[in-house]
């Protein structure tokens, strides 16, 4: 089961999350997400847990509780949708090197 947590204290890192959700069971990994530029923590991070049942436990019990000063948000994870923003070039006309001359 894979898990996101959001509103996670800053301060947190990776192996603090798989700590606190290896109280309900095993977890495979425990992964906050950094700024790429900075590299600090974006303040959500993501869980997967082998176990669905524990899963779902840990799911019901960090939901809404306080860790480090901060209400966790904690839901089962959706799929990662495609970016349908993108255009590769920059223009709807492709290649990205600006208006054609004739």
């Amino acid at each position: 089961m894979n898990i996101y947590v959001a509103n996670l204290n800053y301060r947190l890192n990776d192996e603090d999350l798989h700590q606190l959700f290896s109280e309900f069971g095993q977890v495979t990994s425990a992964k906050i997400i950094k700024d790429h530029e900075t590299g600090r923590s974006r303040g959500f991070g993501f869980v997967e847990m082998p176990n669905e049942e524990e899963g779902l436990k840990a799911l019901e019990n960090l939901n809404g509780s306080e860790v480090d000063g901060k209400q966790l948000t904690v839901n089962e994870a959706r799929p990662k949708q495609p970016n349908n923003n993108f255009r590769g070039g920059g223009n709807s006309r492709g290649g990205g090197y600006g208006p054609r001359r004739y």
